[in-house]
């Protein structure tokens, strides 16, 4: 696996930017968000799941040894319950809309830019690789304009060894990819295996690996003791068509209005509605196919179709749908 193509050098070239973005699929930038400012919300996270047992007791201020008897992950109840905590939190948000990553894409959009409202945190176990994000599109989760890109940005200095994120250089050029079942984030992983292609590299707090949406990009294995955390933002022009579901907060956090109830500043309270963004219904065609895979997986017993099963009794507004999810769970828990 090559290192990351370092773009930090071009950080205020817009045009520059934009055509190594077209090039490679991603941009990956030192220092693009001051150290500090990361290490505010990534403090809040610990203290999160401090307070929801994820951390080995009695460490000192700052640890970040995993609890291994707690191990999660999202979207299972347990992982929510906690995760919802993080989420909710004012900073949290206020980070996606930090101007030096509001900068950035202004210069590479030559335009204003849409914030999306759904973010992502993620916080990953160490030493349980069956929980790895698998090789994926983000597309296939978000549609609208295919011209949007995630920031994805580490809450602490990210090892190698800690795992990190992972992209295929070029594989943003092919549409949707043929894909299957798995377990961890998405609940979805590409087929092919894009070998000789993929990129990966040690992230200082305060670096970012920005990304379209159509790159195929995976978590990597984390081997130390430590939780990791990171969140993923997302941006587009604010021109472009953006889906419905992007427009949500993370599903079983909450609503907006139960999300902001304790914060102190109204000025990032529904901000997209100052752009009247281009809202687009979203399709299922990638979901029902998903569906129908991870439907006949639990039939033979296969534990992997989990985490699409839990995400459909969830995410999903048809109640067929839900009804036959958990008809499904409850054949596997058996």
């Amino acid at each position: 696996m090559q290192t990351f193509v370092d773009s930090t050098t071009i950080i205020t070239d817009g045009p520059a930017l934009a055509e190594r973005m077209d090039r490679d699929g991603y941009l990956f930038i030192r220092g693009l968000v001051p150290a500090e400012d990361v290490r505010n919300v990534g403090a809040q996270f610990l203290d999160v799941a401090k307070s929801g047992g994820w951390l080995t007791p009695g460490q000192p201020k700052g640890g970040r040894v995993a609890n291994l008897a707690a191990t999660c992950a999202d979207p299972e109840p347990a992982f929510l319950d906690v995760f919802s905590k993080f989420y909710a939190r004012e900073d949290t948000h206020a980070l996606k809309h930090h101007p030096d990553i509001i900068a950035f894409f202004e210069r590479m959009f030559g335009e204003d830019v849409l914030v999306h409202p759904l973010m992502v945190a993620r916080n990953i176990f160490p030493q349980r690789l069956g929980l790895t994000t698998r090789p994926h599109q983000d597309f296939v989760h978000i549609q609208g304009t295919p011209e949007t890109f995630t920031v994805w940005l580490p809450l602490h200095d990210c090892p190698m060894n800690m795992g990190g994120l992972s992209v295929a250089e070029g594989s943003h050029r092919e549409g949707v990819r043929d894909f299957t079942v798995a377990s961890g984030a998405g609940g979805l992983e590409t087929t092919e295996a894009l070998e000789g292609m993929w990129r990966h590299g040690d992230f200082a707090l305060g670096d970012a690996l920005i990304f379209h949406s159509m790159m195929v990009h995976q978590g990597m294995d984390n081997h130390t003791d430590d939780l990791r955390h990171s969140i993923d933002a997302r941006y587009q022009k604010a021109s472009e068509p953006i889906s419905s579901v992007s427009m949500d907060a993370y599903s079983g956090c909450g609503s907006w209005d139960e999300i902001y109830a304790d914060w102190k500043s109204d000025d990032l309270k529904y901000y997209w509605r100052a752009q009247n963004p281009d809202i687009q219904d979203f399709d299922y065609q990638y979901y029902d196919r998903r569906d129908d895979i991870a439907f006949s997986m639990a039939e033979k017993g296969d534990n992997t179709a989990r985490a699409a099963l839990l995400r459909i009794v969830q995410r999903d507004p048809r109640e067929e749908k839900r009804e036959r999810a958990t008809e499904m769970l409850a054949l596997l828990d058996a």
